[in-house]
């Protein structure tokens, strides 16, 4: 309570009685009235409520009503005559005035000016000038510096004298010079940099071996690295924010391990203290059935969206959460699925007025989709139809029984030798026009000329042998031939027998060459075929080392079947991952 009233010294109080006058006002003050005590506590609830400025200092500072009477009423020995708090505040002519944070002690040696000669009062060993040979940390030399002038150690810095408070006393950093910490970390970059280029050099020599061997180490490091985020039983790790969540119990409750002993029943994990099946299913009576449907029942599915979208929100740099702000996290959940909508149906609508189409997403009446209609109908026993409309045959999305070109039958009604047609014009060819009977009769006519070709075709290469048999019959009848006509026959004979064998020499001779000629042009498409699957492959590799979304469409490529080269130049060229000779290959 800070009140006008404060109480006088008694040497004031001596001094007042020797200055003695006949003025009634110099006189010792009066105590108080009931009344003032009164008007003084109205006075200090009205300053307390706000309504009545407060009280002023001998500074113009205002005291605080709500201030205790032990803290704002000075003592005695004081000699304050009005409202202060001056004796609370720090007294300048009994602070100790310590040193600044700025001020520090410089540790090291002084190199920017170094002596040639022994100083005298310097140490006899080192010849520094900051310590004497005894305080000397150098190893002792066999002929100290004050005799050879030689190798005069730099001096240290001169620690300034600092006045340190408690805290400055215990400060360990005192003294340190931010700009050693670069030393340190270019010492670590050198020393990642080694390991990298080690590493590749091993690769380079064995990959495998070198997988083998790094692979446990890297994951040490790894786990030594990043110990940090290392998930803990029974908690939700993010990288930004900390969530435990623990399964815990009411005591009254039964501990969920009790309710089924078998160790091959539902899994309990004692350090989560969860339990998610039932563990005993086919006990009708159990109340308790795990702790799935926890997860699917209530708003806890509509929370953990919420939950992700905070999270999601909280990575793009929206300062928002679920437990501290949940209007604010509602609100932005609402906004950004109406702009998400609002965002699709842009989209939909612009693909609508480019390509058209709409007509297609109108979707029929659900009585139609789920096939009910008001239709009455009546069956028998046996599944047969009485009254009503028949049952609708399905039928399939494309058009059928549609006939063009005057034909009266569809493509592929008639077939015959391999081939498809019309039925009503006998046409091989899709898309033609109908001639009717007229065509039927000409591909008739042209079947029945090319079956009497092909029956001709065999009398006539038998018709030779024939002629051998009935020459040789007539030559064993008639014994009357002359032995010119047999003479003449083997002539005849010998000629056609040696030209055959001339005839087969120069077919072998064409064939030889044919093969030859055959052979080079195989081995030249090979080589051609192997050297465009060495350019796929070589794009292919550029393609999956650019940008996904810098590569280019296939839709426009001309798609054909390889040739037996080009398959032949794929199996050469194709490297197997299973195989242990795939390294070498070149």
């Amino acid at each position: 309570m800070s009140g006008g009233s404060a109480r006088v010294a008694v040497s004031q109080i001596l001094r007042n009685k020797d200055d003695t006058s006949e003025d009634p006002q110099d006189e010792e003050p009066k105590k108080k009235s009931r009344e003032d005590w009164r008007k003084a506590k109205e006075l200090e609830e009205a300053r307390k409520a706000g309504t009545a400025p407060a009280a002023v200092d001998e500074e113009g500072k205002d005291i605080n009503p709500h201030i205790p009477q032990y803290i704002s009423s000075a003592p005695w020995y004081y000699g304050t005559n009005g409202p202060t708090l001056k004796h609370q505040r720090p007294q300048e002519e009994h602070e100790k005035h310590f040193s600044h944070l700025d001020e520090y002690y410089r540790k090291g040696v002084d190199t920017s000016s170094v002596a040639n000669k022994f100083r005298k009062g310097a140490c006899e060993n080192c010849g520094a000038l900051t310590h004497k040979k005894k305080d000397c940390l150098e190893r002792p030399r066999k002929i100290g510096a004050k005799y050879t002038n030689i190798k005069i150690a730099a001096d240290e810095f001169i620690q300034p004298k600092l006045t340190l408070g408690f805290d400055g006393k215990r400060d360990r950093w005192n003294g340190y010079d931010p700009s050693e910490h670069k030393a340190i970390i270019e010492e670590y970059q050198k020393i990642e940099e080694a390991k990298r280029e080690m590493r590749a050099t091993k690769l380079e020599e064995d990959p495998s071996a070198v997988d083998d061997k790094n692979e446990e180490d890297d994951d040490e490091e790894d786990e030594d690295k990043y110990v940090d985020g290392v998930d803990m039983p029974g908690t939700k790790v993010d990288s930004k924010q900390r969530i435990t969540v623990r399964n815990l119990r009411i005591r009254e409750d039964t501990a969920k391990y009790l309710r089924n002993l078998d160790p091959n029943s539902a899994y309990y994990d004692p350090k989560t203290r969860s339990m998610r099946d039932n563990p005993n299913p086919k006990d009708v009576e159990n109340d308790y059935t795990g702790e799935n449907f926890v997860r699917f029942s209530g708003d806890t599915q509509k929370h953990a969206v919420a939950q992700l979208f905070a999270w999601e929100a909280h990575e793009k740099g929206v300062d928002v959460h679920l437990l501290a702000e949940p209007t604010k996290l509602e609100i932005l959940q609402k906004e950004y699925d109406k702009k998400k909508e609002q965002f699709k149906s842009q989209v939909k609508q612009s693909v609508l007025e480019k390509y058209g189409g709409e007509e297609h997403l109108q979707a029929p009446p659900k009585a139609l989709l789920l096939a009910q209609t008001e239709a009455f109908s009546q069956y028998n026993r046996d599944g047969t139809l009485i009254q009503g409309q028949e049952k609708q045959v399905a039928r399939s999305k494309y058009e059928e029984d549609v006939l063009i070109n005057n034909h009266t039958s569809v493509w592929g009604s008639f077939w015959k030798a391999g081939k498809w047609g019309y039925k009503c014009c006998y046409s091989y060819i899709k898309m033609s026009y109908c001639v009717g009977e007229a065509g039927k009769s000409v591909v008739l006519e042209a079947d029945h000329a090319s079956s009497q070709t092909a029956t001709k075709l065999p009398s006539r290469i038998v018709q030779p042998e024939e002629t051998k048999v009935v020459k040789s019959e007539s030559n064993t009848d008639d014994s009357s031939s002359s032995s010119s006509d047999s003479e003449k026959n083997s002539k005849t004979k010998t000629e056609k027998t040696s030209n055959k064998k001339k005839q087969k020499k120069k077919d072998r001779k064409k064939h030889r060459k044919d093969k030859q000629k055959s052979s080079v042009d195989n081995v030249d498409k090979l080589t051609l075929a192997l050297k465009a699957e060495e350019k796929a492959q070589k794009k292919a590799e550029r393609l999956l080392e650019s940008d996904e979304r810098k590569r280019p469409y296939n839709s426009m490529t001309e798609v054909a079947k390889p040739t037996d080269e080009e398959m032949e130049a794929f199996f050469m060229k194709r490297r197997r991952d299973d195989d242990p000779m795939n390294q070498f290959i070149l």
